[in-house]
């Protein structure tokens, strides 16, 4: 699989999105993953002590002022996201698209928070529903 065809194009500032090649998408996996792992304990806190929080009650976590920290950490690492050409698509679970050419086709590098690798793609116009893995003979281009 060729997957060095396409290089990065658009960017945040330019009103294109980014298109990005397989590898380019694959070598930023391990800082997303890093990312959405603290996303996830974020969302699970977050849940909790607002519940506690609405019911009254304490909680180990903490208070308003918590909640308050918790929400900005979160709106902070969801930024990075769209601010590398990434688009969040879901955030329970986390769900994000990369754009990306294949076989000179506008797509969508698909990743799913409990996947060990980016594996899958959808056309642009199809979202989700069309889901499939990638193909080992796919080119990018």
């Amino acid at each position: 699989m060729d997957d060095d065809v396409i290089p990065p194009s658009g960017g945040t500032g330019s009103g294109e999105p980014r298109v990005f090649a397989l590898s380019e998408a694959r070598a930023l996996m391990p800082e997303v993953r890093e990312r959405v792992s603290e996303l996830v304990t974020l969302r699970a806190d977050l849940a909790e002590l607002a519940a506690d929080l609405r019911a009254g009650g304490d909680s180990a976590l903490g208070g308003r002022p918590e909640l308050k920290a918790m929400e900005a950490r979160f709106s902070e690492l969801q930024s990075w996201f769209p601010e590398q050409g990434i688009e969040v698509k879901g955030l329970s679970p986390i769900l994000i698209d990369f754009p990306a050419l294949l076989d000179g086709i506008s797509v969508r590098l698909c990743w799913l928070e409990s996947e060990s690798e980016l594996a899958w793609y959808h056309r642009s116009e199809l979202g989700f529903i069309g889901r499939r893995p990638l193909p080992p003979t796919t080119t990018e281009g």
